[in-house]
């Protein structure tokens, strides 16, 4: 019960691990549907995130469906949902209402700063998150303009990734307990917990640093060093690839300058590129090309086909010795699954699906 990505694709990764992961769509539009390609009726980006789930369409304002997803959770070892706080609750569908019904039930709730506070009730997509958490700060910091997003729905992402583990975690548990629980996690929480570089605010220095790459100018197009220019220097001119411009007693911002001008120089006098990175590689520096996103996915790598379909999606990056994450059907339409998901786990026939879409509970498109 999730829209957009945080959620979405937590599920779409159980999915591949070989879970049962039933969509409940409501009549309105997933954000996702408007970025990408339609094909086989979804877009590309949700499909991306919904590859091999069932959906069912309800309705949750027509009566009859709080009971409908109550029967469901009877049934579900998990219930991920992403609404605002509170909302669940005062649809009757909160942790306690469906703990009541299904104790072995492990809920997981996504908000983007957490279920109580002045900011819990907020709009909270991924660009929000971006500037709350600092990133944006940061970066425009280190490099000296203002600031600007990110180019990614990195708190989208690195939350579905957490609630992944924490939903493993659970069940985990559960075979030990044979209980369910709630669990609770902001995207806010879910970056602050991923960010490499808050020691220095814990520590109490607070000053920004950069352990980036910096890109060069190189033969054959842009070429990035792992570290920036202070440490790239260390690297090179402990190697003698490099020698030290600034007479004695310059400062240190004209050094800086100086220093990083003699790297540019010296990457630039290589005539081809193999030489530029043999240096790199005997001096034990790392290097990347800088590439378009198009040369990543090239003939196929990082993705995988759609059964029943000519997309290609993105595949999990696991690689099991005694198992195989799978894809099992494209991208579903919104109820395409009613009969079919209700049957299964509800044992419904026909006549009692046809009833609950007469009354407007189920929807399809």
């Amino acid at each position: 019960m999730s829209q957009a990505i945080s959620g979405p694709y937590a599920a779409r990764i159980l999915a591949d691990l070989g879970a049962d992961v039933v969509r409940v769509e409501s009549p309105r539009t997933d954000v996702t549907e408007y970025f990408g390609v339609v094909r086989d009726g979804r877009a590309g980006m949700f499909a991306q995130m919904n590859t091999g789930k069932r959906s069912i369409g309800v309705d949750l304002a027509v009566a009859g469906a709080t009971g409908l997803i109550t029967d469901l959770a009877r049934r579900a070892d998990v219930l991920i949902e992403n609404f605002r706080p509170g909302v669940m609750d005062r649809l009757g569908l909160g942790y306690g209402q469906l703990s009541s019904a299904n104790p072995a039930l492990v809920m997981l709730s996504i908000s983007g700063f957490g279920p109580a506070g002045p900011d819990a009730q907020r709009r909270a997509l991924a660009p929000v998150i971006h500037a709350e958490s600092g990133l944006l700060a940061r970066q425009a910091e280190l490099d000296e303009r203002p600031p600007t997003d990110l180019p990614m729905a990195l708190a989208d992402t690195l939350t579905a990734l957490h609630a992944t583990v924490a939903l493993l975690a659970a069940l985990h548990q559960r075979t030990a307990t044979g209980l369910g629980q709630h669990i609770d996690l902001s995207m806010l929480a879910a970056i602050a917990a991923t960010d490499d570089h808050a020691h220095a605010v814990l520590d109490g220095t607070g000053e920004a640093y950069s352990s980036r790459g910096t890109i060069w100018r190189a033969p054959g197009g842009p070429l990035l060093i792992a570290a920036p220019p202070k440490h790239a220097w260390s690297m090179l001119s402990r190697a003698g690839l490099v020698t030290d411009p600034a007479p004695p007693g310059t400062d240190l911002p004209t050094k800086f300058r100086l220093r990083q001008q003699a790297i540019q120089d010296w990457i630039i006098g290589f005539t081809d590129r193999e030489s530029l990175v043999a240096a790199l590689e005997s001096a034990g520096v790392a290097w990347g090309d800088v590439r378009d996103s198009a040369d990543v996915f090239a003939g196929g790598a990082h993705s995988v086909s759609v059964p029943g379909s000519e997309r290609r999606v993105t595949g999990l990056p696991y690689h099991f010795s005694a198992a195989q994450p799978a894809i099992r059907r494209r991208a579903p339409r919104r109820g395409e699954h009613n009969a079919e998901v209700l049957a299964d786990w509800l044992g419904l026939d026909r006549t009692a699906v046809d009833g609950l879409a007469a009354r407007g509970v189920l929807i399809a498109s």
